[in-house]
């Protein structure tokens, strides 16, 4: 969660406890008081099992997001059929509640009955952890490693697919050429726009180890090093190699063995190995600094 959103919760929190203070001062009743969710947020409490199956708590645009310490306890048919659900589904070790724009009218009122302090989004997925099983852990780390990726790679996408159509489709003089044969300002666009293609795809794994070294909390900087150590230009480019003979590919000779100076341009697998690899060392380089510091 944001800095907006973590205002706007505390703005909601403070203006109840003002309501509740002001309330109490002209001797009004609290049932009068509480919100119109009040009802359907005890119902809600009680059916996703009660205050002390809940680890966390947090809502988003429209849902309401749970962690439940046995999602078996919860009663989906129950939960649907309140008045303010509009559904219900668990994704990443969430339970989470459909219930449309006034999610922060109702969570302000459930937090209220049910005496259980909010959290962040953040909080809330960290907490669901606890509900996920080996594979999904892993499914949700590779989908936070990738997702800053993904406006770059459509970006490239969208950009090879464009000069796809201007310098490799035959739409003219009978079939024989193409946009960039008659046009030399199109051929220009389309030699400016491999820079951009190439810089998105061959260099991914500079964003890749950024992005592993990012979500495993480990120096940023030196992610983005190590990538593009795997894509420097002192080394064969991994596109290059098969029209290079073997005889030909250069070499680190360390006398009793040798390795081929090859890149790995647009590589992913190789990028991910070395980034873990990387946050291994680190991690436990501090852990070893950590110990002796206490010694």
């Amino acid at each position: 969660m944001n800095k907006f959103e973590d205002a706007r919760m505390n703005k909601f929190e403070d203006a109840r406890m003002n309501k509740f203070e002001d309330a109490r001062s002209t001797g009004q009743k609290e049932e009068n008081i509480m919100g119109k969710y009040e009802q359907d947020a005890r119902l809600l409490l009680e059916y996703v099992g009660g205050k002390e199956n809940i680890a966390a708590v947090s809502h988003c645009v429209s849902r309401m997001r749970f962690v439940l310490n046995d999602p078996a306890k919860a009663d989906v048919a129950k939960i649907e059929a309140l008045k303010s659900a509009k559904g219900t589904f668990t994704q990443a070790g969430q339970f989470q509640v459909i219930i449309g724009n006034t999610v922060s009218d109702f969570y302000n009122d459930f937090i209220a009955v049910s005496g259980i302090d909010g959290v962040s989004k953040e909080a809330v997925k960290s907490a669901a952890k606890q509900n996920q099983n080996a594979l999904q852990k892993v499914m949700s780390v590779l989908a936070e490693i990738f997702a800053p990726l993904i406006p770059a790679i459509i970006t490239g996408g969208l950009i090879l697919g464009f000069r796809n159509c201007i310098d490799s489709i035959y739409f003219f003089n009978n079939g024989t050429q193409t946009l960039c044969d008659i046009s030399q300002f199109w051929s220009g666009v389309d030699s400016f726009l491999w820079l951009i293609g190439e810089a998105i795809f061959h260099m991914l794994p500079v964003c890749i180890c950024w992005s592993v070294t990012k979500k495993m909390g480990t120096t940023q900087s030196l992610g983005i090093v190590l990538g593009l150590t795997l894509v420097s230009g002192q080394l064969l480019n991994a596109y290059a190699v098969a029209s290079t003979a073997a005889a030909d590919i250069p070499k680190w000779d360390f006398g009793f063995f040798t390795i081929n100076m090859i890149g790995y341009q647009a590589q992913v697998i190789p990028a991910m190995l070395a980034a873990f690899t990387l946050v291994y060392l680190e991690k436990n380089s501090s852990a070893r600094s950590a110990r002796r510091s206490f010694r």
